[in-house]
């Protein structure tokens, strides 16, 4: 039956699709997906019909229908009215919208707001600001600098400055999805202390103290840390207890990249939990691992002290990527002081004979630590001038240009100003699994925003900014059997939605907002590689923004309906 004969029989044939009549005929006429009905408006905006509900509680799939009028869903079930559009899901899973907890789609967001890669993975809220880096406070240079290359580069006006601005300038932009924002302890010292490794004065610390609570006060979900990056790691643990205790009684968690994650991870799991313990706060382990094969037992008995935290009466969770390879900065080889004083300070130690060999020590331990320089691969420089580094792992491309890999890297920082990222393979599967299917575990992508064409389509990023939640759903749960799918659902909608306190997202309830996707549990899948990195997944052809029909039958329909999201009052 062609298309315009299946409408016409929709609106003259008593409305077979509104009425839970003939689905078979409905689905062979057009893909799944695809909007059905395109009629003035009837009793609903927008019906999704027969799917598998997941409403992210963790409770058992059941098929039933999902109403949508205006940005609220309005019934879950059965619903025997008509709807202006209408999408047979049969066979496909409708569940809320996946919540990215541990996310890095910001700025990104203003060079591309359809976020392509994200909304294609199913992917409807971003919480960002992670790491200890949200956007600001910047001061008057750093504001400068970033407004006028946002004018120049990509002909957009950035007219904020710190992480309440930025939620309003998402508001006014209003992207493809939803972003919400912790504020990063690391931008905050930077824009208070400064980039020097010292400890901040009372008065600092009080001025720090103050930015937190008009930035909870603006609705962000959190605070962040990045106590592995300049300058947040040249904080001590008594500063950090002191901005933490800004929380207290709002319900929101301290966020942390830790100290450390390979030989001393139990050292920095013990230190995060002392904040949350003595801040009397939620405790958030950012994406936890034990680095680096020598640590690979130490994941459990992790695992086992967080289990025992919790049951103490601290608040904890954890999140993580679906994936054995980490992405960082490839200055992150060598060690936090190395770093102190910012890139020139850094570049400088670099180039200076007395402290290189101590630094060359540092880093080739960092390497050995991983496995070999193959372990090693250049995600991103600075400048087109050596784009043919991005992609490649450093031993391979030392070899064939005939460096030894130290002085590659070092070349590369030097002449990159320090801007050159990298992906470290250091993680083994059967943790990442375990890890992934532990009860206190968030699972996310930690991933930007990419598309394969335009400016976000330079480098070679880590695959989870394309894959994360169609890897966890297929790879993991389809295919490893790791964890019920009602369960990881559960871990990307209504559990961050729970931690960040995020209001009337993460289950698919009447009244809630209508962030959905619909997604086939038979052939979701992830199709970016390390190698290939810029490929869409499969098997999500529908997803919902606040009511806006933003992806359908697996196409980007240009319809953008996020908005910025707040922390809700305590």
């Amino acid at each position: 039956m062609k298309r315009r004969e299946f409408v016409r029989r929709s609106f003259m044939g008593g409305g077979a699709l509104a009425l839970g009549g003939s689905m078979a005929e409905s689905a062979a006429a057009q893909p799944i997906g695809a909007p059905s009905v395109h009629a003035p408006r009837r009793d609903h905006d927008l019906i999704i019909r027969n799917g598998w509900i997941v409403d992210g509680t963790g409770g058992q799939r059941y098929r039933g229908d999902l109403a949508i009028d205006g940005d609220r869903i309005v019934a879950v079930g059965t619903v025997t009215q008509r709807g202006t559009t209408e999408i047979d899901a049969a066979g496909h899973v409708v569940s809320p919208g996946f919540i990215d907890v541990h996310s890095h789609a910001s700025m990104s967001l203003f060079v591309e707001p359809r976020a392509e890669s994200r909304i294609r993975q199913g992917v409807t809220t971003e919480v960002v600001g992670q790491d200890g880096g949200s956007v600001g406070p910047w001061n008057d240079e750093e504001f400068r600098s970033t407004r006028d290359r946002y004018a120049g580069e990509y002909d957009r006006q950035i007219d904020f400055r710190d992480p309440v601005g930025f939620l309003s300038g998402i508001d006014r932009l209003a992207p493809a999805v939803n972003v919400a924002t912790m504020l990063g302890q690391g931008t905050l010292r930077g824009y208070v202390v400064g980039s020097d490794n010292r400890p901040a004065t009372p008065k600092e610390i009080e001025t720090m103290r103050r930015l937190v609570r008009e930035a909870l006060a603006g609705g962000v979900v959190g605070l962040s840390s990045g106590l592995e990056y300049t300058p947040g790691s040249f904080a001590s643990t008594e500063e950090l207890v002191a901005l933490a205790s800004e929380l207290q009684g709002t319900g929101l968690p301290y966020a942390s990249h830790m100290r450390n994650e390979d030989d001393r991870v139990m050292a920095a799991v013990e230190e995060t939990l002392h904040i949350g313990r003595m801040a009397g706060i939620p405790v958030q382990v950012a994406h936890f691992k034990a680095q680096g094969q020598r640590n690979y037992w130490k994941a459990g008995a992790v695992l086992g002290a967080l289990e025992r935290a919790r049951a103490s009466g601290i608040d904890v969770h954890l999140d993580r990527y679906p994936y054995i390879a980490y992405s960082t900065g490839l200055a992150n080889l060598f060690p936090a002081a190395a770093r102190s004083g910012g890139t020139d300070a850094f570049l400088a130690r670099l180039q200076d004979p007395d402290q290189l060999p101590a630094l060359e020590a540092q880093c080739r331990a960092k390497v050995a630590l991983l496995g070999d320089w193959n372990a090693v691969q250049i995600t991103s420089t600075r400048t087109e001038e050596r784009a043919w580094a991005r992609g490649r792992k450093v031993g391979d491309l030392a070899r064939e240009r005939g460096e030894d890999p130290f002085e590659l890297v070092r070349s590369l920082l030097i002449q990159e100003r320090n801007s050159v990222g990298m992906i470290g393979f250091g993680m083994s599967e059967e943790n990442t699994e375990a890890i992934l299917a532990h009860p206190l575990a968030m699972v996310c992508s930690d991933g930007g925003s990419y598309a394969p064409y335009g400016p976000l389509s330079t480098g070679s990023p880590h695959p989870r900014g394309y894959g994360s939640f169609p890897r966890l759903m297929g790879h993991y749960v389809r295919d490893r059997e790791i964890m019920s799918l009602e369960e990881a659902v559960r871990k990307v909608t209504s559990m961050p939605a729970d931690k960040l306190r995020i209001a009337d997202r993460g289950r698919l309830q009447v009244g809630g907002f209508a962030d959905v996707t619909v997604f086939d549990p038979d052939t979701i899948v992830d199709r970016a590689t390390f190698e290939d990195p810029h490929q869409y997944p499969e098997g999500i052809p529908v997803v919902v923004v606040n009511g806006v029909l933003t992806l359908s039958d697996g196409e980007h329909t240009g319809s953008l309906g996020g908005r910025g999201v707040r922390a809700r009052k305590a």
